[in-house]
């Protein structure tokens, strides 16, 4: 029997984005996962159109092929975690906007976060939160937080020393969250 697929999904795009680091950071501590596997989907790297589409496809099939594919992609994962940097009190327009390309796809899906901010990315999550809830996902109640003193110890915003630093911090969090 295959293991359950997640997708990690990096929420943000920007040039000097922050996320590239917990993410690899995070695949590295469940690479070796025994009951799942995980894979890495890089927003910057999917070509995907501003929502256009007629309606969401629980209603309406996508017609424009690049929300097509990323749907189909979607399809093939059995939950999410995603990688979530706060945006003025919320997730990032590159995450919405990828969040709204589909529907059917997340439906029944369990979903949590590693989420990163000055406040541990705590009310970018709630957000994301709300609308996985009305994406019918199933979000779980553990998430990982870098906040705080540990977010500018490692942020190019502070120390920009390695995530190692904190891991004694995140240890516990991530246990529950896995």
């Amino acid at each position: 029997m295959s293991k359950p697929r997640i997708a990690v999904i990096i929420g943000s795009t920007r040039e000097t984005r922050f996320a590239d680091k917990p993410t690899d950071w995070f695949m590295d501590k469940v690479r070796d996962h025994v009951e799942l596997e995980f894979e890495k989907l890089d927003l910057r790297d999917q070509d995907l159109p501003f929502f256009d589409e007629k309606a969401s496809n629980l209603w309406v099939p996508s017609e424009d092929p690049r929300a097509v594919a990323w749907q189909e992609k979607l399809a093939g994962f059995d939950g999410f975690v995603f990688v979530v940097a706060e945006y003025n009190r919320s997730v990032t327009g590159a995450l919405k906007n990828a969040l709204d390309q589909a529907y059917k796809e997340w439906n029944r899906k369990p979903m949590t976060a590693l989420a990163y901010g000055s406040v541990g990315g705590a009310r970018a999550l709630e957000q994301l939160r709300l609308i996985a809830i009305e994406l019918q996902m199933v979000p779980c109640r553990n998430a990982v937080h870098i906040g705080g003193g540990d977010f500018f110890k490692v942020s190019p915003l502070g120390q920009d020393a390695p995530i190692s630093e904190i891991e004694d911090n995140l240890k516990n969090a991530l246990d529950g969250t896995l």
